[in-house]
């Protein structure tokens, strides 16, 4: 019954996030046209090419949207860091390389991007550099701009977001067009847009130690995750709580969480950065959750908290509440006194 339930769940979220996903409808073909930018031709995809100084999350959008061309034609999309083919993908932040030539040249109209917030702009561009006839450019106005623009295309050529979590099967093609026009998203209505890893145990604590073999959720596992956010054009997380501790356990969480450009909060519960289970593990050690008793102690947890968040991007909780839920102590009207 409970699997039944799942399945149907899982369904009504896929039939909902189809419809939001892909921003543009139409715009791609399984013909080639010489009035169309050829994607895949003859089952060999388009070269990306991109500065080899951008963004590491930007990148890593590049790197996976390789792995789509091949989930789609069977051969990887080469990423390439100089023009040096006839058709390329260009994909980038409007502040790389090859985007500031493109816009400085007035090949590229970048004004758009300018002050944006997770913007992108798609469009086939003519004779970008010497030796290259066309190229598709993928701009963003920063980080996650670019990285919605990329698994945009992703989803054109037939990825699915759920390709991995829900197991959506790709449909093989050999060819793949899209029309030529400026294509662009954002910004996007709500700042922070993602998901809460609530009562993760036992199914998906489970599930996790059956893939990973450990009995938390690392950054391999959370990385999948950070993955489905972006390519369903989220960028935050409250990561799961009850018998983990994002921070603590696995150091790498935050800093991946960081490159790929997902924001990390915390539950009403979890103030100042600091994961429930940091403080449950250790309640000898911590004593009394009371800021009326225990003031010391908890400000310095609360101070080591902010330091260990310094260089990645978080959302800090704020509350009167912490381990377990708990009433944190002293008194209404009193704050004045801590």
């Amino acid at each position: 019954m409970m699997k039944k339930l799942f399945f149907t769940i899982l369904s009504v979220l896929l039939c909902f996030t189809s419809l939001i996903a892909k921003d543009h409808s139409g715009i791609t073909f399984y013909e080639l046209s010489p009035d169309r930018f050829s994607l895949i031709e003859n089952n060999l995809p388009a070269t990306i090419l991109i500065d080899i100084d951008e963004d590491a999350g930007v990148s890593i959008a590049a790197e996976n949207l390789s792995e789509d061309f091949k989930q789609v034609s069977g051969n990887i999309a080469q990423i390439t860091y100089t023009p040096n083919k006839d058709k390329l993908i260009i994909v980038g932040t409007k502040d790389s390389r090859f985007i500031k030539t493109l816009s400085k040249e007035n090949k590229l109209d970048t004004q758009q991007l300018e002050g944006k917030y997770e913007k992108y702009i798609i469009t086939v561009v003519s004779k970008p550099f010497d030796g290259v006839d066309e190229a598709l450019v993928i701009a963003g106005s920063d980080k996650r701009g670019a990285i919605y623009g990329i698994y945009e295309l992703s989803e054109q050529i037939g990825v699915s977001p759920w390709y991995d979590w829900a197991d959506v099967p790709v449909i093989p093609q050999e060819n793949i067009s899209i029309a030529k026009g400026v294509y662009t998203a954002g910004e996007p209505a709500v700042k922070y847009r993602g998901i809460f890893l609530n009562d993760e145990a036992p199914a998906l604590t489970t599930w996790v130690y059956n893939t990973y073999g450990t009995k938390i959720g690392d950054h391999r596992f959370y990385s999948r995750v950070f993955e489905l956010i972006l390519r369903l054009r989220g960028n935050f997380l409250w990561p799961a709580m009850w018998d983990w501790a994002f921070y603590a356990d696995d150091h790498l969480n935050s800093k991946t969480a960081n490159t790929m450009g997902v924001v990390i909060g915390t539950t009403h519960h979890e103030p100042m950065a600091r994961n429930h289970q940091e403080w449950a593990r250790n309640r000898n050690k911590y004593g009394e959750w009371n800021y009326n008793t225990n003031q010391e102690v908890i400000d310095e947890f609360f101070r080591e908290g902010i330091e260990r968040v310094v260089g990645t991007n978080d959302l800090v909780t704020i509350g009167m509440r912490g381990e377990g839920d708990t009433p944190m102590g002293g008194k209404e009207g009193e704050d004045h006194l801590y």
